[in-house]
């Protein structure tokens, strides 16, 4: 006996509808790409999990490239069906392509950050390795300059402030009373004979005491002997 058809329904367990969806997304991916090699067209899949996941897988064209050539040829279609479709089909087609642009963002969004890499091949993983070390250069640059602005002003400030505790320093040292000198010894005035004589009296610590004189012009020999005795 021949084998029946198989009848195709949702499956009911959970979990085995979560391996049978692993094992058909594999094999459908893998039918894309040998029809692809194979017959040398450009197939674009995309498989949304019940979680919402994305699966893709684009020939050597891109996902975008091809999503393009299809809305174009959609909207060619579209014009021959009337004038007052057109309006209708122009947003259509705008809707669409910004559902595209976002969907393909946020595909971007998830490949740079490490997830859904599985589906990429050879060429989409060097592409997606190129563009991130492209962004960390990038990165690297506005660091470094945002490290000397850093510096730049933290110098500057250290100038100003040397600058501004110098100026303090002056002024402290303007606004101090300046040492005044020492006072010379008071001069007994003294009036011996015709001469106009000055001196100043010391006392020692023996009780003895010393005159020191001093003139405007040259004092006589008597008077040194008058003086010592």
């Amino acid at each position: 006996m021949g084998r029946g058809r198989v009848q195709l329904k949702r499956i009911e367990n959970k979990i085995s509808r979560q391996v049978t969806f692993s094992k058909r997304r594999t094999g459908l991916l893998k039918k894309a790409h040998e029809i692809s090699v194979l017959c040398d067209a450009d197939v674009a899949l995309i498989v949304f999990s019940t979680k919402g996941k994305l699966f893709e897988y684009s020939t050597h064209s891109s996902m975008e490239a091809i999503l393009e050539r299809y809305e174009r040829y959609s909207y060619a279609e579209k014009l021959l069906t009337g004038p007052e479709a057109e309006t209708q089909g122009s947003w259509t087609l705008e809707s669409s392509k910004l559902r595209t642009k976002i969907e393909v963002l946020e595909k971007n969004i998830r490949h740079y950050g490490g997830e859904d890499l599985a589906p990429l091949n050879l060429r989409e993983l060097q592409s997606v390795e190129q563009q991130l070390d492209t962004a960390l250069k990038r990165i690297r640059t506005r660091k470094e300059r945002a490290l000397q602005e850093q510096n730049n002003a933290l110098s500057k400030k250290l100038k100003e402030n040397d600058k501004n505790t110098e100026q303090q320093n002056v002024g402290i040292l303007l606004s101090q009373p300046s040492p005044q000198p020492p006072q010379p010894p008071r001069l007994v005035p003294l009036a011996i004979g015709s001469g106009s004589f000055q001196g100043s009296v010391v006392t020692r610590e023996d009780d003895s005491t010393q005159i020191h004189t001093t003139s405007a012009g040259i004092m006589p020999p008597w008077l040194y002997r008058h003086v010592n005795q």
